[in-house]
């Protein structure tokens, strides 16, 4: 199993009434001192895609932090993206793994506990698990499965567990404590007043809980 920090794990957005585009967003987030980056967009073309994956891989590999792309298998290989993440719906996990170069991440999704314990068998290095609370970032997300659910998931599973949907500051406390290795948040940095203090603030929480564990 390959190391893996993924305890602010931002996902990019563009925000065009903020004037933010996802290299902005990227930018910031790093600065923030996030520990993984995800590209992900659903609308642009392959080209507009490559060329801004490309742009946000420079800004990764200067920070040293990975760069997961959704989905677009080719073109995470293409730009030397550090990994990719596919959906239940994006491509079988054992076929997808075969393209992939040898040391190359593969998140998956699971929105239950019974398409967790799937994944769990998979060839996946990590599970994005969710959503955790009612979301408005995604217009197809499943119902939200609530910290519970989460906590089970996290205590039956091998891998490790990415929460995402809802999570923001005043419920991550509950998601570090119910077991997940990260948050994945995208909101609660794209759309936030000051982008930098936002991933700021998420890693801090995460520095505090990991201290009140030791």
């Amino acid at each position: 199993m390959k190391h893996l920090d993924l305890r602010v794990y931002v996902v990019t957005a563009a925000v065009p009434a903020l004037g933010r585009t996802h290299v902005e967003v990227a930018a910031a987030a790093l600065r923030g001192g996030a520990t993984a980056i995800q590209f992900r967009d659903k609308l642009m073309n392959d080209a507009e895609f490559a060329d801004v994956a490309g742009n946000i891989a420079v800004l990764t590999r200067a920070a040293g932090v990975p760069l997961i792309i959704n989905d677009r298998v080719e073109i995470a290989i293409a730009v030397g993206a550090d990994g990719v993440h596919i959906g239940q719906s994006d491509g079988d996990v054992g076929k997808v793994s075969g393209l992939l170069p040898p040391g190359m991440i593969l998140g998956v999704s699971a929105t239950d506990y019974q398409q967790a314990l799937a994944m769990d068998a998979t060839e996946a290095d990590y599970l994005g698990v969710g959503p955790i609370f009612p979301t408005g970032s995604k217009d197809d997300a499943a119902p939200a499965i609530g910290v519970e659910e989460l906590r089970r998931i996290c205590r039956n599973l091998n891998h490790p567990v990415v929460a995402i949907g809802g999570l923001n500051l005043d419920n991550l406390r509950s998601v570090i404590e119910s077991g997940a290795h990260g948050a994945a948040v995208i909101s609660a940095v794209a759309h936030a007043p000051d982008m930098v203090v936002a991933a700021a603030e998420i890693r801090d929480l995460w520095n505090r809980a990991s201290l009140r564990s030791r």
